[in-house]
């Protein structure tokens, strides 16, 4: 599958814009391909405004984000990669999103090489457990110790690992 990163990224931007709000962008200034005013990075990123009014032909597009802009009176041509794209926000309020590593799918090739998995790299797996006690025989004080009750309130959502 393609990146939905690029497709995310213009639909924000058109959002923020339809709302009257400054998209502006944070980019990983250490990625392979990123051509970005260095004498601005900041600890590895850059922020930049990439309103209408502050960019000239601005490309929002699948492999890349480019555009023209003038940084200390000096015209230059911005290069971002999608997978240096880290954020796209609304100057005015943090509105926006921060976008995480991407899994790359199996299956599929875009032209670049696959990465095979290491066989030396042990993966998650799942196994079967044997239980010595007959399920028929055991009686509901018994299975309800075994099995914690369900927390009450507001469902959570935990990323693992």
């Amino acid at each position: 599958m393609l990146s939905s990163r690029p497709y995310l990224a213009r639909a924000l931007y058109e959002w923020l814009l339809d709302n009257d709000q400054t998209p502006y962008i944070v980019v990983d200034a250490e990625r392979p391909g990123v051509v970005v005013p260095t004498q601005f990075v900041q600890n590895g990123q850059i922020v930049l405004n990439i309103a209408p009014t502050a960019v000239r032909d601005l490309e929002l597009g699948n492999e890349a984000i480019t555009f023209g802009a003038r940084f200390g009176g000096q015209p230059m041509q911005v290069v971002v990669p999608g997978e240096a794209l880290v954020a796209l926000y609304a100057r005015e309020n943090g509105v926006g999103m921060v976008f995480g590593h991407e899994p790359v799918m199996p299956g599929f090739d875009d032209g670049a090489a696959v990465e095979e998995p290491d066989d030396d790299v042990a993966g998650p797996a799942l196994s079967s457990v044997e239980s010595d006690a007959d399920p028929a025989d055991a009686s509901d004080e018994a299975a309800s110790e075994e099995r914690p009750s369900p927390k009450k309130g507001r469902p959570s959502l935990r990323v693992v690992k």
